[in-house]
């Protein structure tokens, strides 16, 4: 029995370790920031869009989800695994819906992930 035991730990650990791609340590974080912006008034925008190539909650939506909410004049960063969608809060002045792309489609190995059907709002003060 404790053998058993030992054998369906292993091929779960297996499993979870084989479902969820490790993000890479040298990937670019995509910001866009210049000089100028640092005295212009926040330009808040919100970003909705589908993610593809999630296969897990833990490993990749918390991941992706982690890497946007540390981009430079990010707010709020929510990825939902089950609807496969990310939703993002950021100052248009410092990201745009390029480098929110950018950096999604470059977390693991930079070809698991793709965003689709991008929309951006501008959030009204």
């Amino acid at each position: 029995m404790n053998i058993t035991k030992k054998i369906a730990v292993f091929a779960f650990a297996a499993f979870a370790l084989v479902s969820c791609k490790k993000e890479e340590k040298n990937t670019t974080e995509g910001t866009v920031a210049t000089e100028n912006t640092k005295d212009v008034a926040a330009k808040m925008e919100t970003a909705s869009f589908n993610i593809e190539g999630m296969t897990c909650a833990m490993g990749c939506a918390a991941t992706i989800e982690n890497k946007l909410g540390r981009l430079d004049g990010v707010t709020s960063a929510k990825v939902d695994f089950e609807t496969k969608t990310a939703t993002v809060e950021f100052d248009a002045n410092k990201q745009s819906a390029s480098s929110l792309t950018q950096t999604v489609e470059g977390v693991a190995d930079g070809k698991t992930y793709k965003v689709s059907k991008m929309k951006e709002e501008l959030k009204k003060a």
